[in-house]
């Protein structure tokens, strides 16, 4: 079925069956991408980009579940929700939403002056009733709700000056190169704006204040390598036009957009993981992958040859040292 098509299940039924479960969809037809053009009365014409409804959006998420689902699950989550489209207001929501179901999985998680109940997304009902709330994009911790100040991801966000992916997948090849010297795995994935996010699997021994000022040095002895393109300064009037090598999200309850978010810009792009060819292919860019084909590329398995197992950071620590 098609992950935009107008006569999906959510929209003919208004539920959605998720594994042992049936959630309820409201407000199926509702429009939350528009299309790109329609004919003169009010009909789609050959060539043009569809809309993405409500039901299209739920449709996407169940059908992508068994590839997402493992990359949010035990992880507390911030929703980026859109309940009147794209021409409507966002919330950032980091508090489990209205009338959660019990079934779902919640954390309460530990903030200054307080906490926050999070939700916690282990199943493909919960990623619908979530997507059904208009959750258009899921930004997850990098550490999992158990030991939440011990990440088991570390996040390199490269982002360009401008939106030009060239910039980006120099960077991007240049920073695996010095991620093999520590002997570091390394996955890529388009963040279906104008970057890219490297990450490297963690074994969670090390906490977020160690884990962070080892990726502040490792873009630092990058951005060395190539200063005339590379920066690692915060300040957008510092940078001259070159590309950020932003480490801010390795930090206790900060977080990065989910593989396979949707993001909320114009014909519904998607976060793909890619594989390390693929960074190398002129033809892909932040923006390749939408709802309507990101499911061919997630079936490829792109991330297939990186362990498993996060690695500890220590002995990289050590390399690293030497690169100082």
């Amino acid at each position: 079925m098609s992950a935009t098509g107008a006569d999906s299940a959510a929209t003919e039924e208004g539920s959605v069956r998720a594994g042992r479960r049936t959630v309820r969809i409201h407000r199926p037809r509702k429009v939350l991408f528009p299309g790109s053009a329609r004919a003169a009365d009010g009909t789609r014409t050959d060539g043009v980009r569809a809309d993405v409804t409500k039901a299209d959006l739920v449709e996407y998420y169940r059908s992508v579940a068994r590839h997402m689902v493992p990359e949010l699950g035990g992880r507390p989550l911030m929703l980026e929700r859109h309940p009147d489209g794209l021409d409507g207001p966002r919330f950032m929501q980091k508090n489990i939403p209205g009338n959660y179901p019990d079934w779902a999985r919640r954390a309460e998680m530990a903030k200054k002056g307080g906490t926050v109940t999070h939700p916690v997304c282990d199943d493909t009902a919960t990623l619908v009733f979530l997507a059904d709330q208009a959750s258009v994009t899921f930004h997850r911790w990098l550490s999992r709700a158990d030991r939440p100040d011990h990440p088991d991801r570390l996040v390199f966000d490269l982002d360009p000056a401008r939106d030009d992916f060239e910039p980006v997948r120099a960077a991007a090849l240049l920073l695996r190169e010095l991620l093999d010297e520590l002997a570091l795995p390394a996955s890529a994935m388009t963040t279906g704006s104008k970057g890219l996010h490297v990450i490297v699997r963690l074994d969670r021994r090390t906490a977020f204040d160690e884990v962070r000022a080892f990726a502040m040095d490792v873009a630092r002895v990058l951005a060395a390598r190539d200063p005339d393109r590379l920066t690692t300064e915060q300040r957008t009037d510092a940078r001259a036009g070159r590309l950020y090598l932003d480490v801010q999200r390795n930090a206790y309850a900060q977080t990065a957009v989910a593989p396979y978010s949707v993001r909320p810009k114009e014909g519904a792009p998607v976060a793909t993981p890619i594989s390390w060819d693929q960074v190398r292919d002129p033809a892909v860019t932040s923006r390749r992958w939408t709802v309507a084909d990101v499911l061919e590329q997630a079936r490829t398995r792109p991330w297939s040859d990186v362990p498993a197992r996060g690695r500890s950071l220590a002995p990289a620590r050590r390399r690293l040292d030497a690169l100082l």
